[in-house]
């Protein structure tokens, strides 16, 4: 599964709780019922879970996963979809220009 899948994982307990029961337990190592939800594996054993979790590659995933995915938002204004935001607009300043020894105001 992809970060931002199992950051909604992480936030919504009925998003998990979806992706889950998409699995039959009998097709599942330990009918199921040893899932790290950080990795989004199965292990056969809670001792094999425990090991997981004490691993590298665990822990790797923690470190990936403190960082926030990026929203639709964010992802739109990257490519340059986003509405843009170029400040608020003056109006004209009113100038003077002097060309030789004639002063025109415009």
């Amino acid at each position: 599964r992809d970060l931002d899948q199992i950051h909604a994982d992480l936030r919504s307990p009925k998003h998990l709780a979806e992706h889950t029961n998409t699995k039959a337990a009998e097709d599942l190592p330990g009918l199921g019922q040893f899932y790290c939800v950080e990795c989004a594996k199965w292990f056969e054993t809670d001792k094999s879970l425990v090991t997981h979790r004490k691993g590298s590659n665990h822990k790797r995933r923690l470190k990936a996963l403190k960082t926030e995915p990026y929203t639709q938002r964010e992802a739109e204004a990257a490519t340059g979809q986003g509405p843009s935001d170029n400040g608020t607009r003056h109006a004209p300043r009113h100038m003077e220009v002097e060309i030789g020894s004639n002063a025109l105001a415009t």
